[in-house]
């Protein structure tokens, strides 16, 4: 069964956009779907299926850390964030039109 979690960063779209850029528009392998949205104290809400957690973890490994950490660095935050709390999804069903 497919792997989901739910995290929050803080951050606003601005940012996710710049993270997001960095990324690259490569479709990750694994990915199902992701939903973002915000919060309304601040920050972002992340919902994210994958085939696998390691496919999850690999990209966030492997992109998501070191695009943060340049976006971060080009706003002079040189120290790295907190890995957020993740809570996994106890998945039934996914459904997508893809």
């Amino acid at each position: 069964m497919a792997y989901g979690c739910i995290y929050e960063v803080p951050g606003d779209e601005h940012m996710y956009a710049k993270v997001k850029a960095e990324i690259g528009e490569d479709r990750p392998h694994g990915l199902i779907a992701q939903l973002v949205s915000k919060l309304e104290t601040g920050g972002l809400r992340h919902i994210t299926v994958w085939e696998s957690k390691e496919q999850w973890e690999r990209f966030q490994a492997e992109r998501v850390g070191p695009a943060v950490g340049k976006v971060l660095r080009g706003m002079g935050i040189s120290d790295p964030p907190a890995r957020p709390a993740v809570t996994k999804m106890d998945l039934v069903d996914v459904i997508t039109n893809a």
